[in-house]
């Protein structure tokens, strides 16, 4: 059974959203804030995964969908960047980039292309 793009963007986007979110465990000073770390994590990869995965519906080429993703994925940590402080721009707007990258690949690469509805 193939997910449709927008279904496997959410999947792959939550996926490595919440990873993204964990990975503040290794960085001491956070300790007080992690439960928003992971939140905020989790939810701009779940709005990424998703919005990538529909713009991967309507555009059939890898390197836009990538493109795409990235895009989306940078906005989104750009508004995580405001909440945050500058002072993390580069530890939040990177990992939140690279995610984009990836499910822009992934939807692009693996989602079920969507199939037309037949007319009666």
């Amino acid at each position: 059974m193939n997910l449709t793009k927008p279904a496997l963007g959410l999947a792959v986007g939550g996926f490595l959203g919440l990873l993204d979110g964990l990975s503040g465990f290794f960085e001491p000073s956070l300790a007080p804030v992690m439960g928003s770390v992971i939140t905020f994590s989790l939810l701009k990869g779940l709005l990424s995964g998703i919005a990538t995965g529909y713009v991967s519906q309507r555009v059939h080429s890898l390197s836009l969908g990538v493109l795409a993703g990235i895009a989306i994925a940078a906005i989104l940590s750009l508004l995580v960047i405001l909440h945050a402080g500058m002072a993390l721009f580069w530890d939040i707007m990177l990992p939140g980039m690279l995610l984009g990258a990836i499910v822009g690949f992934t939807t692009q690469r693996f989602g079920a292309k969507r199939e037309a509805t037949a007319a009666h």
